[in-house]
């Protein structure tokens, strides 16, 4: 089964075959993971980019279902706690495959969420087994763009804010049924070419602890990402600087991202033919804020006004 995607003298070797994952650092290229009787072939760990570097993840493989002849996505368990803090308010965040594998079965079918399921290897490691989506992420396919921002904003944005909503209106829908994605960047969002250019969440296996709204770490996620897409890309304080930008002089600290310090969300000062409909909920995210977001439905609100406006 395996012999048309490796080399005949590796063949005729002794394969590896794991039937227990907890050490994913073991489970390497040509090895063969059995899950629930059906054989997975290893391909590459998977990567993921962080500024000037790639990091590989080690308990993410592309794999081969043997059966089937599909790529699919393994993720094996891996567990790590870290602690962040936005707007003064403290989230301890947790990797929890039992939750991914939860919410696998609660958005099967859901065209807005990466699809596959879950299944425990002879150890009681929850593997999630993923259709492996063909595209690019989100920020790929702005960045891609080679058009000033202008044109960008009123010739593509409209349609790529649509786009969006219903991303959001996916993330209402994990918020209405008690889970959160826990883990929104942009990243995250995935565009489906062979899905008519669906865009799909991936990656929900974050878990967080809240002190006050359940949803909050979500919604600043959503935040990051609208102000993203509104200013195709980042608009960093730097940049502007060594540009000498005619808007410094009237930017303060309250117009900067309240995440990331030194990227603008005041953007119509910036780029001043953005309407003030859509300022506002960028805003929502910025320093200077008073009042956040409490639920995905306030967000959808806003974004429905900001739309007729564009």
């Amino acid at each position: 089964m395996a012999s048309r995607w490796i080399p005949d003298h590796r063949v005729r070797q002794r394969l590896r075959i794991h039937t227990d994952t907890t050490d994913f650092f073991r489970v390497e290229y040509n090895d063969v993971v059995m899950l629930g009787g059906s054989p997975y072939l290893i391909r590459h760990s998977a990567k993921v980019k962080f500024d000037f570097y790639d990091e590989i993840k080690h308990w993410v493989k592309r794999a081969i279902d043997l059966t089937t002849g599909n790529t699919v996505i393994i993720k094996l368990v891996f567990h790590e706690r870290f602690a962040t803090d936005i707007a003064g308010i403290p989230f301890e965040c947790f990797r929890s495959p039992r939750k991914e594998a939860r919410i696998l079965r609660l958005v099967a079918g859901h065209k807005n969420f990466m699809n596959g399921s879950s299944i425990e290897d002879e150890k009681g490691n929850v593997v999630r087994i993923l259709d492996f989506i063909y595209g690019k992420t989100l920020p790929e396919y702005v960045e891609s763009m080679k058009t000033d921002h202008q044109t960008y904003f009123h010739d593509q944005f409209p349609g790529i804010l649509d786009n969006f909503t219903e991303c959001v209106k996916g993330i209402r829908f994990l918020h209405e049924n008690g889970e959160k994605h826990g883990d929104i960047i942009r990243d995250h969002i995935l565009i489906d070419r062979e899905s008519n250019n669906i865009c799909r969440w991936i990656d929900f296996d974050i878990n967080y602890r809240h002190r006050e709204n359940i949803y909050g770490y979500d919604l600043f996620g959503l935040g990051n990402i609208m102000i993203f897409l509104t200013g195709k890309g980042d608009t960093l304080l730097p940049y502007l600087k060594s540009q000498n930008h005619p808007a410094l002089s009237s930017l303060r600290a309250e117009d900067m991202n309240i995440v990331y310090h030194n990227r603008v969300a005041n953007l119509k000062k910036i780029y001043p033919y953005i309407p003030e409909s859509l300022n506002r909920v960028l805003l929502h995210f910025s320093e200077g804020s008073r009042w956040f977001y409490e639920n995905t439905g306030q967000l959808l609100e806003d974004l429905q006004e900001a739309r007729r406006d564009l």
